[in-house]
């Protein structure tokens, strides 16, 4: 029992230096791009994504990052099993969407002017 506790400590802390490491790393990236503010955005550009991969990188090697690769594998998995609908389908689902919001509005606008002509009545 006391292995696995000891195991779990050293991974927890192996998963805290590697957090860290992409945190500074992130910070190194916005830090140096305002330091170097006076180089062309070019060169500034180049040197953040090729820093933010490095911390994607490290990240990926935690067990979130492990955890977060696998569901966009398993979601990548699942898009490929959509049955994406046929352009007559689509348009057929639009043309009723737009009906029945015209028929909402004709009726809101109805009621609003009847409730608008007893107002006014009862108002005087």
């Amino acid at each position: 029992m006391s292995e696995k506790t000891e195991a779990g400590s050293g991974s927890a802390a192996l998963e805290a230096v590697k957090w860290l490491l992409v945190v500074g790393l992130v910070a190194a990236a916005v830090i140096g791009n305002s330091y170097f503010s006076d180089q062309p955005t070019l060169y500034r550009v180049v040197g953040v994504v090729v820093v933010a991969l490095m911390a994607v990188f490290v990240a990926l090697q935690t067990e979130q990052g492990k955890a977060f690769n696998q569901l966009r594998k398993d979601s990548m998995v699942e898009l490929r099993k959509i049955v994406w609908p046929t352009r007559q389908e689509t348009l057929q689902t639009t043309l009723i969407v737009l009906v029945f919001v015209v028929l909402v509005a004709l009726l809101l606008f109805v009621l609003d002017w009847i409730l608008g002509g007893l107002m006014s009545w009862v108002i005087g």
